[in-house]
């Protein structure tokens, strides 16, 4: 009797944090969707003004900013430098497309 006890209360638990979980991951997609407004705004005025869409120092810059605020959040800095390169990657791949609509080649 404990035992099962013992593992309805481990099932309510574990449904309290996927939960919370679930909770984490649509804040994250609506961030990142919210983010990825920003960026197609910013590749529409890279195009408009015939700036390339990839800017290695400001994303070297961002990655130093992002490895330290995952550090200080105790998040391995190795996997959030590796989330923004991604991210990043995607944000020049739609900059690149914007600009191609405009008519504007990857050199600006």
């Amino acid at each position: 009797m404990n035992e099962e006890k013992d593992m309805a209360d481990a099932r309510t638990i574990l449904a309290g944090y996927r939960a919370s979980i679930d909770n984490i991951d649509a804040a994250l997609i609506h961030m990142l969707a919210e983010r990825f407004r920003c960026t197609k705004a910013v590749g529409v005025l890279k195009a408009e003004h015939g700036l390339p869409p990839a800017d290695p120092a400001r994303e070297q810059q961002q990655i130093a900013r992002l490895r330290q605020l995952a550090k200080d959040a105790h998040l391995d800095p190795d996997f959030a430098e590796k989330f923004l390169n991604f991210v990043v990657r995607e944000v020049i791949r739609h900059h690149e497309q914007i600009a191609a609509a405009n008519g504007v080649t990857k050199t600006g």
